[in-house]
């Protein structure tokens, strides 16, 4: 079996050239999907029994909340692969994904406590699902921090790495917080292995949201990864090409 596509998959060269094609498409698909859920669920699906209208705020909350646990695992497996193969793209992932994740908690820290107005009769509350969220917050800052702190980017990357690593510990107990503790935090509403509690006419756009995310995350990870690449790379033969410059790399 043939390793080459994996070594090839780990060259920013390679990346950078590649996803060009990738963006426009990405973001067209995003912004059309984000467009269609989030008419359908403001305009179209129906009033909650209990909650009224202030339910629709989780066509942006659990977008949000998902893309917050599932980009973690993407900056960890990226800061492992880095670790163990020693590829030079996997950490440029990992560092592009640590502000996005941060944004996207904090987004789903923010609308939880609105939410958790109406709803629970206050913005905050020291629940298992919030507190163990706020952690996740504080993960993505950790490693956003220690990435920049070293003199020597290699050992940024690997601290940075570790840092991730560690971190997943949490993403299960967020998972299961609801679960384990009496919290004020209802039960999921979407999950893996059971059916939905959530109404179709309500379910269908928050699916269409969550899509949408999904692909935004991709877009916005890829152009931000892009980024990364230019400014690590500027000294080499290729970039300087892109770039313009005429004078070549000297070792």
């Amino acid at each position: 079996m043939s390793w080459q596509w994996f070594h090839r998959l780990g060259s920013p060269r390679w990346f950078y050239q590649k996803s060009g094609a990738w963006l426009p498409w990405l973001g067209a698909t995003a912004l059309l999907l984000l467009s269609v859920g989030i008419v359908w669920g403001l305009g179209f699906a129906p009033e909650d029994a209990k909650q009224g209208n202030s339910y629709r705020i989780i066509y942006i909350h659990v977008p949000a909340a998902f893309l917050a646990l599932a980009g973690y695992y993407i900056m960890a497996i990226s800061g492992a692969i880095g670790l163990i193969w020693k590829m030079k793209l996997s950490f440029v992932v990992m560092r592009a994904a640590a502000p996005i994740g941060a944004v996207l908690t904090f987004i789903a820290l923010f609308t939880g406590a609105v939410w958790g107005k109406p709803t629970w009769g206050t913005y905050w509350v020291w629940d298992a699902r919030i507190t163990s969220m706020l952690i996740l917050f504080f993960l993505y800052l950790g490693v956003m921090a220690l990435s920049g702190a070293f003199s020597r980017e290699q050992s940024g990357d690997k601290a940075s790495a570790l840092l991730a690593l560690v971190g997943t510990v949490n993403i299960p107990i967020i998972y299961k917080s609801v679960d384990w503790w009496f919290t004020l935090h209802q039960p999921a509403t979407l999950k893996l292995t059971e059916a939905s509690t959530i109404d179709p006419s309500m379910f269908y756009p928050l699916i269409t949201m969550i899509a949408g995310f999904y692909l935004f995350y991709a877009w916005v990870l890829t152009l931000h990864t892009r980024t990364l690449i230019l400014q690590r790379e500027w000294r080499t033969q290729w970039v300087r090409e892109l770039l313009g410059a005429s004078s070549p790399a000297r070792g």
